[in-house]
């Protein structure tokens, strides 16, 4: 029976350890007999290295090796080629690691990495995405297993016979992760068993990929990950920061701390790809679509691919009788792009939600109007009812929420004094999705529990979600839980990622004490310990492949300086359709860091490449500008009470990237509604504002 835990405020479990600083991070364990490694990042985009000079290096005093291509331990082809790091002399990207400096201080690994010499035999490179270039071409499936093109319907038919018809192109930079923390580790070997305290999304497939590239079997591996500080994707998978370390360890034969600095984030542990997007939308005269197309252009590395699923989030966002979309990938010499929240969703909803806009212009209709007319209630792209579909529903209470009925539709119709105000909005999606995962459940004598699950908090407080409705499920009160989780000698878990954690792992757990309550049931308190398991892996693979999406409508005011064209946040307002909300505190930080993120991308966030380099030359936090608090003047988070019985048995979709997903296009419609001015290329600086129309 429910103790009411799940749907309550409750603070983070791990909050009084991280905020008195005893909660360790990756390279914050104590270790004897510690050394620290420092990477030596190539400084040419294509080539061979014929020459490493490590004399400098290991005469300065504390340094213990240079480990590189020539005397590393090698190891086997693994699943990520980009992840057999020292095994050979090629150079396929500026910045890949080519070295490691092992030393008896962090100071002197640092100092020990600028004297290597290295020389290199360089060859002609390829660094910039367009439309145009020679190397396009159409990859097999797009992330993670999607269709590459889809088609419905005769659309250069129906886009030719509409009334009303927009063509738009529409341009995203790169974009870099930056976690608090950075990708860190640390790598100890012990009679062949290797352990790792790293930072990661998922300590279960860094484990299983260490195994493949070390050859050992997965039992010889631990990976241990109890506090994250931030992935956003980029640590969903094993990164260059655990490969160098396990290698420098396994070189030195004693431990080693390595974290790579800001700098070198900057591309090597992913990034998101630019994307190039076209979007064709027509319409009837009262503003029902009739044709969509979304052709999207991203780009990948040399040596393995990472196709964007950048178009997929218009095959089921607005219906239409015909419909296409299609990907296009190519391979440039630079570092593989990889996910970042919401990745596919968050780029592709800038540009259709942004083109959607841009149709209510040319149609004269109200753009929340315009997009409740062309809502579903089956989906367009696998042609069965989605499970539960909220979109109107957000938009109504949002526009409700924000004042949105008092709106002029003109551009630059509202002044005050010299700043132009604006107001816009964009509808968004992102799947609902869970994996298998396992958890156990143990009753003691003294009342007690224990719930163990290889689940990762990166900050999200998903260590108290599953705590509560552990305590739910179990039906006591939370205060008689523990629980266990980041570390891959427990019950093996989905990783963190895809908005998936919580539905996957709660699974899990429910279902264990279920079990547990069921053995329990004619019994009093268990004299000696009493466990039991529970594997989702048959129950979430049977489930029937449903349209399983959350929902949420954006809601933005922006000031426009006349004189000078900078763009200021006056208000934000999201509404999202999440199903059940099992933390409101940690939800609604959540759902306003999304908002936050999507904010930035509209107006401060851009890798700006150096093609004669192929490397970013903002690749730090003075440079690469991203959002500050004084940037976040108000910004809310409201959901909806929703409640879906086909998702599974906690109720809960994911809201870690429904927040940034149509953030960026409601910022970018504002702008035009204040000015007049449509921006297609983000971010919306100043300069693209002031002299491209007469603001004042």
């Amino acid at each position: 029976m429910s103790t009411g835990a799940v749907g309550r405020a409750y603070p983070r479990l791990e909050g009084p350890a991280k905020v008195t600083g005893t909660a360790r991070y990756a390279v914050e364990y104590p270790v004897d007999g510690v050394t620290y490694g420092w990477a030596v990042p190539s400084a040419v985009v294509r080539g061979r290295i014929t020459r490493i000079d490590t004399t400098e290096a290991l005469a300065s005093p504390g340094v213990l090796a240079v480990v590189h291509h020539g005397n590393a331990p090698r190891m086997a082809p693994g699943p990520q080629p980009e992840l057999r790091l020292l095994q050979e002399p090629m150079v396929h990207y500026r910045g890949q690691y080519v070295a490691v400096v092992v030393a008896t201080s962090l100071e002197t690994a640092r100092e020990g990495a600028r004297l290597v010499r290295i020389d290199y035999d360089t060859g002609p490179h390829s660094t910039v995405l367009t439309d145009d270039h020679p190397g396009l071409y159409k990859p097999d499936q797009v992330n993670p297993s999607y269709p590459t093109d889809t088609a419905e319907g005769d659309f250069d038919a129906g886009y030719a016979a509409a009334p009303v018809r927009v063509d738009v192109t529409y341009r995203t930079p790169a974009y870099h992760n930056n976690p608090m923390e950075p990708h860190a580790t640390t790598a100890q070997w012990h009679d062949g068993r290797l352990l790792v305290h790293d930072s990661t999304q998922g300590a279960t497939p860094v484990r299983a990929t260490l195994a493949e590239l070390f050859e050992l079997p997965p039992e010889s591996i631990r990976v241990v990950a109890e506090h994250v500080g931030g992935g956003f994707g980029s640590k969903g998978y094993a990164k260059a920061s655990v490969v160098l370390a396990a290698l420098a360890a396994r070189h030195v034969d004693r431990p080693v701390k390595l974290a790579l600095t800001r700098q070198q984030l900057f591309g090597p542990v992913g990034y998101r790809t630019p994307t190039i997007q076209r979007v064709r939308l027509a319409a009837d005269t009262d503003g029902r679509l009739t044709a969509i197309c979304h052709d999207a252009i991203s780009q990948t590395s040399t040596i393995r691919e990472f196709a964007e699923q950048t178009a997929v989030y218009t095959r089921s966002m607005y219906a239409a009788p015909h419909r296409r979309t299609t990907h296009r990938l190519v391979r440039l010499d630079v570092p593989t792009p990889f996910w970042m929240r919401a990745p596919g969703e968050c780029p592709g909803a800038y540009a259709l939600e942004s083109a959607v806009d841009e149709l209510a212009i040319a149609v004269g209709i109200d753009p929340v109007e315009l997009r409740i007319r062309n809502d579903t209630a089956v989906d367009p792209d696998q042609g069965r009812p989605f499970t539960s579909r909220n979109l109107v529903a957000c938009l109504r209470e949002g526009a409700q929420r924000f004042g949105w009925s008092g709106r002029d539709p003109s551009p630059r119709s509202r002044r005050d004094g010299r700043w132009l105000i604006g107001t816009g909005v964009a509808g968004s999606s992102y799947p609902a999705r869970a994996r298998p995962s396992t958890a156990t459940a143990t009753a003691r004598p003294d009342g007690s529990f224990l719930v163990q699950i290889n689940a990762t908090d990166i900050g999200t407080g998903a260590r108290t979600a599953i705590w509560q409705v552990a305590a739910d499920a179990l039906g006591v009160p939370p205060e008689r839980v523990e629980i266990r989780i980041g570390d891959s000698a427990l019950p093996t878990a989905a990783l963190a990622g895809g908005s998936m954690g919580t539905a996957s792992w709660s699974w899990a757990v429910i279902r264990a004490a279920q079990a547990l309550r069921e053995k329990l049931r004619d019994g009093g308190p268990p004299t000696g310990e009493v466990t039991t398991e529970a594997d989702t892996t048959e129950e979430v693979g049977g489930q029937p492949t449903l349209p399983r999406y959350a929902y949420g409508a954006q809601f933005v005011e922006v000031r426009v300086d006349a004189d000078t064209g900078e763009v200021r946040l006056n208000r934000m307002l999201g509404v999202f359709a999440a199903g059940r909300v099992v933390n409101p505190t940690t939800a609604r930080s959540q759902l306003i860091g999304g908002m936050t993120m999507g904010l930035s991308m509209a107006l401060h966030e851009e890798g700006l490449l150096d093609e004669r380099y192929g490397d970013w030359v903002n690749h730090d936090l003075a440079t690469y500008h991203i959002t500050g608090c004084a940037d976040v003047e108000s910004v809310e988070a409201y959901w909806l009470d929703e409640r879906d019985d086909e998702l599974n048995p906690a109720g809960v979709k994911g809201i870690g990237e429904i927040g940034i997903v149509g953030a960026a296009a409601a910022v970018a419609n504002a702008v035009h509604h204040a000015t007049g001015v449509r921006i297609r290329e983000l971010p919306i600086r100043l300069d693209k504002l002031i002299g491209v129309s007469d603001l004042a």
